[in-house]
């Protein structure tokens, strides 16, 4: 699984023109969903997500994680971080797991950021979705399971 991490001082997803998700400070969490990725993978992400120390303490260093600030996370799937555009022009998505893979394991990783104590919302898998991100720092990191 790869993670494109957004320290946020908020977050909207918008489909349709309407709202289906919305956060304050925390996490905009883009999450793709690669071949042989499994609960373990969602499992080793989630933790790693949950504890990361990003949110700055008193004297302004990263020390603090999103649970320890009260924030939330909002998870959107996006095949497009498996792209593969090392030939042509136009990006490949072969890598990246199959619908009927990537939804359960996209859903299994929110349920479990959300059981370790930070509240989640989702985007709607393989819709078209407006995602608005207020980048707070800027602070992005990129993750993949398979470093972890």
């Amino acid at each position: 699984m790869r993670a494109v991490l957004q320290r946020v001082r908020r977050g909207r997803v918008v489909v349709g023109g309407q709202t289906i998700a919305e956060i304050g400070r925390g996490y905009v969490i883009l999450l793709g969903v690669g071949h042989g990725d499994n609960e373990t993978a969602a499992r080793a992400l989630a933790e790693k997500i949950a504890n990361l120390r990003v949110f700055e303490d008193e004297q302004g260093k990263m020390n603090l994680s999103v649970r320890d600030v009260g924030g939330a996370a909002l998870v959107v799937s996006q095949f497009t971080l498996y792209a593969d555009t090392r030939r042509g022009r136009r990006p490949s998505f072969t890598d990246a797991a199959l619908p009927d893979v990537a939804r359960p394991l996209v859903d299994r990783f929110a349920a479990l950021l959300a059981e370790l104590g930070v509240p989640t919302q989702t985007g709607e898998f393989g819709a078209a979705m407006l995602v608005e991100i207020h980048n707070d720092g800027p602070v992005t990191i990129v993750l993949d399971s398979a470093l972890l």
